[in-house]
């Protein structure tokens, strides 16, 4: 089942997440959910703030990209209760976007290695780490677990400059292909 996505302006999108446990309820269902309603959107990645909730859970599907490049054929994986444990000191600008801000694409200085702890659908937990674009994805989709969007990350003359597009989203002037709740 295809959710709405919610845009920027939202309070969901800035809420505090909580953790959750394996009683949560249909849990699975949320996460196919979750997986169709980003692949309807053409996304990589969705936090569950996007779609309404305040619980630490993220997806992300490289998938699209195996086809050029081989580490991410059918590269699917749900992180639940995640915590990032570091962040290299290396870093890497590239363009970003998000379904939640549709139509702005910005240029985020993120780490280009990371180390996580997460568990997945099943509940069992991992520590792995990242890099490339899997680490920027998880970065990306982690950041709305802490209630931030990557405009956040972006410096205060390029928000200025971005700043009419942001009002467009708020006034209900983005109309995205895909299913969303706006203010």
């Amino acid at each position: 089942m295809q959710l709405p996505i919610y845009l920027y302006g939202q309070q969901a999108l800035r809420k505090e997440t909580n953790d959750i446990s394996p009683d949560y309820p249909r849990l699975l269902d949320l996460i196919a959910n979750m997986y169709e309603t980003m692949s309807k959107a053409d996304g990589v990645g969705l936090a569950a703030p996007q779609v309404g909730l305040s619980i630490r859970l993220f997806v992300i599907d490289l998938s699209a990209l195996g086809e050029d490049d081989e580490q991410y054929k059918d590269y699917k994986k749900s992180f639940i209760n995640p915590e990032i444990i570091e962040f290299s000191e290396e870093t890497c600008s590239y363009e970003e976007g998000c379904l939640s801000l549709p139509d702005i694409h910005e240029n985020v200085i993120r780490s280009a290695n990371i180390k996580i702890r997460y568990q997945d659908e099943k509940f069992l937990e991992h520590v792995e780490t990242f890099n490339e674009f899997a680490a920027r994805v998880i970065q990306h989709e982690y950041d709305h677990l802490e209630g931030k969007v990557f405009t956040d990350r972006i410096t205060a003359i390029r928000r200025q400059l971005i700043k009419s597009k942001l009002t467009g989203i708020l006034k209900g002037k983005s109309k995205p292909f895909y299913k969303v709740k706006s203010l």
